[in-house]
């Protein structure tokens, strides 16, 4: 299903939400670091879940304890509002996991 794209200004408001996430190309870009690859893999698993019930897929590269998030709406074109929710339910997760 094809969501609107975001207009620049809703955009930049939605960036200041997620401050930690870094934009490029039409993709929200970051990288998460845990203790160890068993609290990645833990993140990795609860962070999936929710895109899977979402039907919105995150690219994902894990690096023993570092896990990279690349989220756009590939059927859009761009950034839609559920990469910004995605994006801000994934910190939560991170926030959750390293206490």
């Amino acid at each position: 299903m094809k969501f609107p794209l975001l207009p620049e200004a809703e955009v930049l408001d939605h960036l200041k939400r997620v401050p930690l996430w870094s934009r490029k190309d039409g993709v929200l870009t970051r990288t998460f670091e845990f203790k160890d690859f068993t609290q990645a893999l833990q993140f990795v698993n609860q962070a999936g879940e929710t895109a899977e019930s979402i039907n919105h897929h995150p690219d994902i590269d894990i690096r023993y304890n570092k896990v990279t998030f690349r989220i756009t709406t590939h059927d859009s074109g761009g950034l839609t509002i559920h990469d910004f929710e995605l994006a801000a339910a994934s910190d939560d997760f991170a926030d959750t996991i390293l206490g």
